[in-house]
């Protein structure tokens, strides 16, 4: 029972600050202006550790790839604890079983970036039919633009409607499952 108690505790915090961590990265890929309140409250959570680690690694044009690796480490750390927690053992293959909880890691934070895109999408089109002038809006655009941009110059609207969000979320969902089958496959390595 404690067991779960922990993994519950260690799931809800390390994979908050995981979010958090990947949050920020995305919201510095975007430019989102620092006055925002949602960005100056993830860069208030997460400056103490990623101040740090950014003099250790090296940025892209500007974006920190510090985030983006604490996210991906805290992951890591995230699916070593649950797998100790859970009564398995290390010592009987380290190099395999560490390169299958970092290739888990890293399936994590791809699926949790699906997931970003995905409730974003929703919540600005939730936006555009209640309140289409929410200062948030902008951002939500800029956030979502890219994704939407694939599908809005290859499908016209239909009766005034982008039918873009639809088919981003349709893809999503599908690149969800790959990356699903893909954990089923990397678990099969312990």
């Amino acid at each position: 029972m404690f067991d779960q108690i922990f993994i519950f505790i260690l799931n809800t915090v390390l994979g908050l600050f995981s979010l958090a961590l990947l949050l920020r990265f995305y919201m510095q890929l975007i430019h989102m202006p620092y006055h925002n309140p949602v960005f100056h409250f993830l860069v208030a959570l997460t400056d103490f550790i990623v101040r740090p680690m950014n003099r250790l690694t090296p940025s892209l044009k500007g974006i920190s790839l510090s985030t983006l690796l604490l996210a991906w480490l805290t992951q890591f750390i995230l699916l070593a604890g649950i797998y100790k927690l859970q009564g398995n053992n290390f010592s009987s293959d380290v190099s395999t079983t560490t390169m299958a909880l970092m290739l888990l890691a890293f399936v994590e934070i791809i699926k949790t970036t699906f997931h970003i895109v995905m409730v974003v999408i929703i919540v600005q089109a939730v936006l555009s039919w209640f309140s289409p002038h929410n200062p948030i809006a902008p951002l939500l655009a800029s956030f979502t633009r890219p994704f939407l941009k694939i599908f809005s110059e290859r499908i016209p609207p239909i009766g005034n409607i982008d039918l873009s969000p639809l088919f981003v979320l349709i893809v999503i969902q599908l690149l969800l499952m790959v990356a699903t089958g893909l954990q089923r496959d990397i678990y099969q390595l312990f």
